[in-house]
């Protein structure tokens, strides 16, 4: 039998039901892996690309919720589908089992015929990795007319998955925040700046302050990326990761005072997503250098950040994004731009 590319970690602190979910699993051709608690499936899912994880409630160590919401703090460049094999059949257990993180549930003892249908859902969900490979190609086409930007689309991606996480756990936004939009955030992040190739380079590559016509056409970038998404929503209705990529396209440079544009709304007239970009993308400007100024240190950016709460950003993502500075400091790291190479003199 032809070995799937798909890598499913089944998790489980009784041999038994390891075995035979190795056994159902392997028999459809599925590449399995296995783990007797959650801290060994958690260095797996580290190292490896796991594309789904069917793990038990109940374990020692690390149980399956701990599990799942250390497997949604990774800093992946792919989603994986989350599966809890529970006998909990409460409401109350199923949805905080879901808000954790999980993508589904499956009653103990699991019926073969189930599992697979469960674990083909996944795959397909998983598969939306091709999707965002292409968003993200897009948007790095995008960007490639400034070499000097680098890294900056992988790090406000994680910059912005990061917080919208740290949102959930804070209890802030119910109704909109869920896994669902934390993987959504993550994929449609590298969008918000896709109107930026209509620019022209004499604007865009300037290394000097821009004049107040100049600063007009730049500011269009917002429209011409909404524009642009809206034109394929037309064909594609209600898609939730268009939606999502058009509010932020438009909406990422509005500020909480109603200073920003192109609409100058305020507060929570902004669509929670561009709200939570702004914060990511403005930090990561601070940061970064550009052709036109020296990066700022980490503290330096925290601090005007934290100067913008009630101003230019939304005071609880301020405050949800002021507790995640050793997390962020480490994306900044890892995604930091390399020195350009000196000419021989």
């Amino acid at each position: 039998m032809r070995v799937s590319p798909v890598h499913i970690l089944a998790v489980d602190d009784d041999a038994t039901n390891r075995l035979m979910l190795r056994g159902s699993l392997e028999a459809q051709g599925y590449r399995v892996t296995t783990a007797e608690d959650g801290l060994e499936a958690y260095e797996i899912a580290s190292s490896e690309k796991v594309n789904l994880i069917i793990s038990d409630w109940n374990m020692p160590k690390m149980d399956g919720i701990k599990l799942c919401r250390a497997v949604r703090k990774l800093h992946t460049d792919h989603y994986t589908y989350f599966i809890l094999l529970t006998s909990r059949n409460s409401k109350e257990e199923i949805v905080s089992g879901l808000e954790a993180g999980a993508d589904d549930y499956i009653a103990k003892p699991f019926d073969p015929a189930e599992l697979s249908t469960r674990v083909k859902v996944g795959i397909r969900t998983s598969a939306l990795d091709t999707r965002d490979a292409a968003i993200f190609a897009l948007a790095k086409l995008a960007e490639s007319r400034d070499p000097e930007t680098g890294a900056h689309l992988e790090r406000v991606q994680n910059y912005s998955r990061l917080l919208t996480i740290r949102l959930v756990e804070f209890g802030l936004w119910p109704d909109q925040l869920d896994s669902d939009f934390v993987r959504l955030m993550y994929s449609t992040s590298p969008l918000h700046d896709i109107g930026k190739v209509a620019i022209p380079d004499s604007i865009l590559l300037k290394p000097g302050h821009l004049t107040d016509e100049e600063f007009n056409i730049m500011k269009t970038h917002t429209t011409i990326g909404a524009e642009t998404l809206a034109a394929v929503l037309e064909k594609y209705s209600q898609v939730p990761y268009l939606e999502m990529a058009h509010d932020i396209a438009l909406h990422h440079h509005e500020r909480w005072d109603g200073s920003g544009y192109p609409h100058g709304l305020s507060e929570e007239d902004i669509p929670l997503s561009a709200r939570i970009m702004a914060v990511a993308d403005v930090y990561d400007a601070l940061v970064s250098k550009r052709v036109y100024k020296n990066a700022m240190e980490h503290n330096v950016a925290l601090s005007i950040i934290r100067d913008g709460s009630g101003t230019h950003f939304d005071p609880k993502i301020v405050e949800a994004f002021l507790t995640l500075t050793d997390d962020v400091q480490d994306i900044r790291i890892r995604y930091d731009d390399p020195e350009p190479p000196r000419l021989a003199a």
